[in-house]
């Protein structure tokens, strides 16, 4: 499956991944279908726990979806914590959020342990009512927010003007965050893991037998006690996505620029949908996302760049001192949940299969979530958040 058309900017500025396939065996503990974030992050926390474990991609790692991902790592979601609790109940949204704030802290301790670089910078986040009509609903997820000891700011028209070149009826500010390269930190989480790496690699099925799981690729055959699939917006190998949309969205990375008077070099994004959202680069460039549309296949060339333009057009009545001028443009296939909720846990039917899907414009902090959740299913361990993250809830994977 296609899943980007343009110009990619972290492959460009990126050095290759050279893999060397390093398969010594025919058995693992588990074998993980995907070598993108999840597969990753999967891949370093299970061999952090003593499995032996095998990544197979059909590309050479991070070249799928995460060569397209924008890169800003937020706690908050595409659904306010107030409307998530009226969608799952109060106790259950708190925790999930509070799931998520706990990825962005393993999150950063990993990056800060890594020996390679990826570009990951701690920052705030700044989210603002796009219209008039969204203030009461940003104010109630401020107080929900505030109530549950969430760390976050409300700030309205004179204090978004103190900060920013333009002003909203209200903002949040919220503490956390971060931006990363996506390609770098694949490829350095993988590395510094013991995970054995396969690319290049198609699997043809996977079968449930008994106590293993039957693995037939075009290398051979393999067998595992468990095997996850993390194959990110691809259609799995096995089983049945029954809740998600595959859309698309657009990116434009700029030429660099003075971003001295950027507001702590914040993540930006709004409270319309879709939305725009924006971030800046080690380089000084700014990276400009959004204008979704419910159609799978990714972009042609032309739709490219008249979304192009306007992102850029939308970026400039925010940021109107900034030249920005486009130097990346591409458009990219990512998925959707339809409750807003990441496919995390073991298939109900095939015994020893597992799902990543972390869909949602949360996806790496998803994954962060299920390689925790995933480590202790596999193991049987208890994991009291794994109920919420279920595949067998009515928008789930049969």
């Amino acid at each position: 499956m296609k899943l980007t058309n343009g110009q990619l900017f972290w492959p460009e500025i990126t050095d290759s991944f050279d893999v060397v396939n390093t398969v010594t065996r025919s058995h693992y503990d588990t074998i993980i279908i995907g070598g993108g974030m999840s597969g990753a992050l999967c891949a370093y926390e299970l061999t952090k726990r003593g499995l032996t474990v095998l990544v197979i991609d059909q590309r050479n790692f991070a070249c799928g979806s995460t060569s397209a991902n924008t890169g800003l790592l937020q706690y908050s979601n595409d659904i306010m914590l107030s409307d998530l609790i009226d969608q799952i109940g109060e106790t259950e949204a708190v925790r999930f959020y509070n799931m998520c704030v706990e990825a962005m802290t393993d999150l950063t301790t990993l990056a800060k342990n890594l020996q390679h670089d990826t570009d990951y910078i701690e920052r705030p986040s700044i989210y603002y009512a796009s219209t008039d009509e969204d203030v009461p609903r940003l104010q109630r997820n401020y107080e929900v927010l505030k109530k549950h000891g969430f760390a976050v700011e409300y700030w309205d028209e004179t204090e978004m003007g103190k900060h920013l070149p333009f002003t909203k009826k209200a903002a949040l500010k919220t503490y956390g965050d971060a931006e990363v390269n996506p390609v770098k930190f694949v490829q350095a989480v993988l590395m510094e893991s013991n995970a054995q790496l396969l690319a290049n690699c198609f699997v043809d099925q996977v079968e449930s037998v008994d106590d293993i799981v039957r693995v037939t690729t075009s290398f051979g055959e393999f067998t595992a006690s468990s095997v996850i699939h993390a194959t990110g917006y691809e259609t799995p190998v096995e089983g049945r996505r029954n809740g998600a949309n595959i859309n698309r969205s657009y990116v434009v990375v700029t030429e660099p620029v003075d971003l001295s008077s950027w507001y702590e070099r914040a993540l930006i994004w709004e409270t319309a949908h879709p939305y725009l959202y924006m971030r800046t680069t080690v380089d000084n460039r700014v990276v400009i996302g959004g204008l979704d549309e419910e159609i799978s296949t990714p972009p042609s060339e032309e739709k490219n760049a008249q979304h192009a333009e306007t992102l850029l057009k939308k970026a400039a009545s925010l940021f109107p001192h900034l030249d920005l001028k486009p130097a990346y443009i591409y458009g990219a296939t990512f998925g959707e949940s339809q409750d807003n909720l990441p496919f995390i846990g073991e298939h109900e039917m095939m015994r020893g299969q597992y799902y990543l899907l972390g869909y949602g414009g949360n996806g790496t902090v998803y994954s962060m979530i299920g390689a925790k959740i995933l480590a202790d299913l596999i193991q049987r361990i208890p994991n009291a958040a794994a109920a919420i993250v279920k595949l067998g809830r009515p928008a789930g994977i049969d």
